[in-house]
Parts: structure tokens; C-alpha cells; sequence
């Protein structure tokens, strides 16, 4: 560079650094021995660029002020912060401004209304939108749009253009997540399609990629591509460990345990979530914890390890406590009637699978309450309870019918019925029936294959 460079130039420079570097440069400000160990290291590089440096560090005795420089830097970030923390206090009520609505559509409400307009909603609505996808991904997907439509509007020298890419890859990837919630697996391949899009136009931080990693695995693990599943969830887990958040990676181990389950192997799981446990922050999630923790239950019980599933069922009864909300409830019965049973509690395990069911049924999910039903039929067949089983799969197929449960699945349970009032119905039938649905419950295109007798 010829000439000096002028303020702007100079506080451009010094944004782009970190604070440790500012620190360094504060130092040889007034650091002349500093300084001189500099010139030497680049006196020793070959290249006129290196010669120019080292003569340019050959600087005055008296130091050069760069004190006001670096204090417009600094009022510069406490402006950006304080404008930052502002908006995120103000999100919550802006959150719920524009989702509870009914004057305008909340599209026309993004655009017309400035103040929307912030950085702060917008982060907020993409939390939402993951934060929804599994409990009502209808919903989750509605906010994921209303994130991207958002971002359209934001003022992109604020903020950054690569920052708002980040956040539009991440909005896509939650609106997958969604559309593999619903089972609609192509709509989830062609949204993470669309957010590696925005991730490449983005600051390709590892860290966003990590999360597309993850949520790219869900989608692997529901079309049954578990080894895709588990070599993208190992990445995942990589990257969030060596930039210290332990918290990704418990979640991402969560994730790797599922996959494990659903390839058959819940026991190959066990060790993963005892790991996912150490790392999960109870605070910043919460229901992240319950679900590592009641998943845990769930799979030493899958594995016959009862007495080890009630000690923990016992340990994390205050957890379960915290939500009271039914999808959650109606999971706890369930599995204490699984480890009721595997004890030999018939009584109790009977009461809890029948309230569970109950409670699936209130719910509107299917395949959890064709699930339950059949460990209650388990349950009946082990006992010799022909009556009573041949009264459950009579009742079975309306109901799952009225529940548009897919065809395959209907057929199955038609099976169940036709075995049961044939007095058929044995332990290994059902438990069949019972892995088929388990099977079909992401892959809608799986065919039925009558159990041998």
C-alpha cells in the first residue's frame, strides 16, 4: 500500500479481527521489544510483500496512537451487542404479535411492518420451528417459512448477508425435519437440498454444517439408510467436540442411539445415551434431557434389562414431573408398563398399557397406539387370555381405521384379527405384527409378510 490507510480502511481492519488478535495489537502498540521480534520473523520471509512488512515495522520510538481507533472498534461491537440484546428481549412479544394475528395474514404483516424486521424474531423463529417440528410439524413448517420470508426484509448491511444465508440454511433444514416428521420424505430431501444451498452461500462455518449433518441423519435413519445415518451422525459428533459444545454433541448421540434402535439393535444404543446424558445441559434443554434419559429406560427395558430400567425410571420420576403435557405422559406409562411386565407386574403393566392407549388415541398417532395395543395383546397371549385378545383386535381395526393408518398396516392388523378369532393369536404372532408396524411406521411402502406360524 502506497499511501497511509485512511479511518474507514483502518477500522474495517480492525473489526476483522478477534479479540485475542486486538489484544495483540494493543500490545505492539506499546511494546517496542515486541515489535522488534516481529520484524525479525518476517525480515527472515522472501518476497518484496515480506521485505515491505519487516521495513514497515521498523517503527518510530514513540508510539503511534491507534487508541481512538480501537475505541471507535470497541463502542462499534457495544453498539452491535446492545442492538442485539434489545431485539432478542423484544422478540418474544413480536413473536407472538405476529403468530396470533387476525387482522392481516402475517406475510403481509413481515412486510408492511418494520418492526418485525429484526435479527432477534428471526433467530427466534427458527429455534421455534425445530422446537415444534416433532410435537406439531405443520406448524413447525408454517414458522420455518415465516423465518425465510422474514429474512427477505432484514437490512443486510446490519446484519451481513453471509450471517442471514447461515440462518436461511438452518430455517431450511428445520422444514425438512418437519416434512420428515410427516413422513413425507421427499419433501425433506428436497428442503435440506435447498438449505446446503444457503450453507454454501453462507460463512461455511462448521458448526452450521454440523447441524444440517444431524438433521441430514434423521432423514438417512427414517428411509432405513442407517449406516448413512451413522457416518454422518460420527461427523456431526466430531466437529460439535472439537469446538467444545458438548451440549450438539449429546444431541447428536441422542440421534446416533435412535439410529442404532432402529436398526434393530436398542442394546447398541445403551452406551451412547449414558455418554449423551454427561453432555446434555439440562438447562439449555430441558426436554432434550427427558427424551435421552426416557429413551434409555425404553431400550434397557427392549433389552431385558428391567431391574436396571426401573432404577433409572425411579431416579427420573421428578423429570417426567416437569411435563406434564400428554405426549410425554402417555410415553411414561407406556414404558413402565413395558418394565411392569418384563417384571412380571401383569396387573400393573395391563392398567398402564390400557391408559397409554387411551391417551394414543386422544392424541391422534397411530402407530403408538397400534404399538401399545399389541403389548397389551402380547400381554394377553402370554397370559392365555384368549377372550380378551380376541375383544382388543376386533377393536383394533376401526379404530386405526378411523386413524389412516396406511394400508399395509391395516392389513396386519387384519391379520391379528382373522389369527385371533381363529385363537392363533400367539406371543410370537403378535410380537411379529408388532415389529412389522415398528418397521412401516417411516417406510409407508413396506409390505406386509404374514408372520410364520
Amino acid at each position: 500500500m502506497k499511501i497511509h490507510p485512511n479511518e474507514f480502511l483502518l477500522e474495517e481492519f480492525l473489526l476483522s479481527l478477534s479479540r485475542e488478535h486486538l489484544e495483540v495489537v494493543d500490545h505492539l502498540v506499546r511494546c517496542a521489544a515486541c515489535r522488534r521480534r516481529v520484524h525479525g520473523v518476517v525480515s527472515q520471509r522472501s518476497g518484496p510483500v515480506a521485505r515491505r512488512v519487516a521495513n514497515v515495522l521498523h517503527w518510530p520510538p514513540a508510539p503511534v496512537d491507534y487508541g481512538p481507533a480501537l475505541e471507535r472498534t470497541e463502542k462499534v461491537l457495544r453498539d452491535r451487542e446492545y442492538v442485539l440484546a434489545e431485539e432478542r428481549a423484544e422478540a418474544p412479544g413480536l413473536f407472538v404479535e405476529l403468530t396470533r394475528s387476525s387482522s392481516a395474514p402475517k406475510v403481509i404483516l413481515l412486510q408492511n411492518d418494520p418492526r418485525f424486521h429484526t435479527w432477534g424474531l428471526f433467530e427466534l423463529l427458527v429455534e421455534r420451528c425445530l422446537e415444534m417440528s416433532i410435537r406439531n410439524p405443520d406448524y413447525a413448517e408454517e414458522i420455518g417459512l415465516l423465518a425465510l420470508r422474514l429474512s427477505e426484509y432484514l437490512p443486510q448491511g446490519l446484519y451481513g448477508d453471509a450471517l442471514i444465508e447461515d440462518l436461511r440454511a438452518r430455517s431450511w433444514g428445520y422444514i425438512g425435519n418437519a416434512h420428515r416428521v410427516r413422513s413425507d420424505l421427499k419433501g425433506a430431501e428436497e428442503a435440506l437440498a435447498s438449505a446446503y444451498v444457503h450453507l454454501n452461500q453462507g460463512t461455511k462455518d462448521p458448526l452450521e454444517r454440523a447441524v444440517l449433518l444431524d438433521l441430514e441423519a434423521s432423514l438417512r435413519r427414517d428411509q432405513r439408510r442407517f449406516d448413512d445415518a451413522s457416518r454422518l451422525l460420527r461427523r456431526a459428533i466430531t466437529i460439535f467436540l472439537q469446538s467444545d459444545q458438548r451440549h450438539r454433541a449429546g444431541r447428536s448421540l441422542v440421534n446416533l442411539s435412535t439410529v442404532r434402535h432402529y436398526a434393530g439393535d436398542p442394546e447398541g444404543g445403551i452406551p451412547l445415551l449414558y455418554q449423551a446424558i454427561q453432555f446434555i445441559d439440562s438447562e439449555q434443554e430441558p426436554r432434550l434431557l427427558i427424551c435421552a434419559r426416557h429413551n434409555l429406560i425404553d431400550y434397557l427395558a427392549a433389552s431385558g434389562r428391567f431391574l436396571e430400567a426401573q432404577k433409572l425410571y425411579r431416579e427420573t420420576r421428578p423429570l417426567y414431573r416437569s411435563f406434564p403435557d400428554a405426549w410425554t405422559q402417555n410415553r411414561r406409562k407406556w414404558v413402565k408398563g413395558k418394565i411392569s411386565r418384563g417384571l412380571g407386574q401383569f396387573e400393573q403393566a395391563e392398567s398402564l398399557f390400557l391408559a397409554a392407549r387411551e391417551g394414543f388415541i386422544g392424541e391422534g398417532v397411530p402407530y403408538d397406539t397400534a404399538l401399545v395395543s399389541l403389548e397389551l395383546g402380547m400381554l394377553y397371549a402370554e397370559q392365555g387370555r384368549t377372550a380378551d385378545l380376541k375383544r382388543l383386535a376386533e377393536e383394533m381395526v376401526p379404530i386405526f381405521s378411523s386413524l389412516h393408518i396406511h394400508r399395509e398396516a391395516l392389513a396386519a392388523l387384519a391379520f391379528l384379527k382373522q389369527a385371533a378369532e381363529a385363537e392363533r393369536a400367539t406371543v410370537d404372532l403378535v410380537s411379529g405384527v408388532a415389529a412389522y408396524l415398528r418397521r412401516a411406521q417411516h417406510d409407508p411402502a413396506l409390505r406386509f409378510q404374514e408372520p410364520a406360524p
